[in-house]
């Protein structure tokens, strides 16, 4: 198997999407990944990108939340085969965050006051928010179809986007079992030491992906 991690407390950004894409690319499509996910979020680009390259590795994905997987993690995890989390491990909603604000309360905002009393920068925050949200119910969609049918992953992708809770909220494995997710709780205990390797302080200013840097293929039975 190729084991691939995001460490403690990192954001998601574009390089560590370039570094799983090239963990990927350097593994035979038959070849199942194993992706531990430990993340708060971060950028949808780069989340989506890892997103779609794992739904379309043909190899199993499994992917295990030992703690938490929110936002952009949880995206990620949405593409997997397989979703491995503890009793208590989380996800979380998946709703776009324009700087400090959601996306959706944004939107409310423009819809709930009189036009002429929003000023020019939220409304067009607002219709950017409006942009982002379908975007991301739609990429989120496209992901849940190998889980569920199309009316079903709409409405599931929907509930995770257009801000039913607030971006922070914890979605337990029960939780997320119920919206039709992937969900068990077989998680190794050799996971769960391999993270104390990782502890917070130490892993906050270093890269966000680790893998053995080396093509992984198939073994061949000598004959």
């Amino acid at each position: 198997m190729s084991l691939l991690g995001f460490p403690l407390m990192r954001y998601i950004d574009i390089n560590d999407s370039e570094e799983v894409l090239r963990a990927i690319q350097m593994t035979d499509e038959e070849v199942p990944l194993d992706i531990v996910l430990h993340t708060p979020g971060g950028l949808v680009l780069a989340a989506l990108q890892i997103a779609r390259a794992i739904r379309n590795h043909k190899g199993k994905v499994t992917v295990f939340v030992p703690h938490y997987a929110m936002s952009g993690g949880t995206l990620i995890a949405l593409a997997a085969d397989e979703i491995v989390m503890c009793k208590h491990s989380m996800l979380g909603p998946i709703d776009p965050q324009l700087g400090q604000f959601p996306a959706a309360s944004l939107i409310k905002v423009v819809e709930q006051k009189p036009i002429a009393e929003v000023d020019d920068q939220t409304l067009i925050m607002a219709d950017i928010g409006r942009k982002a949200i379908q975007q991301v119910v739609e990429a989120a969609t496209d992901l849940l179809r190998r889980h569920m049918d199309e009316k079903t992953a709409g409405e599931v992708a929907a509930k995770l986007a257009t801000g039913t809770w607030t971006h922070d909220y914890p979605i337990s494995a029960e939780a997320a079992r119920s919206l039709g997710l992937p969900v068990n709780t077989d998680m190794p205990d050799d996971l769960l030491q391999l993270m104390k390797l990782y502890p917070q302080p130490v892993r906050r200013q270093s890269g966000g992906v680790e893998y053995l840097p080396m093509p992984r293929h198939h073994s061949i039975k000598e004959q």
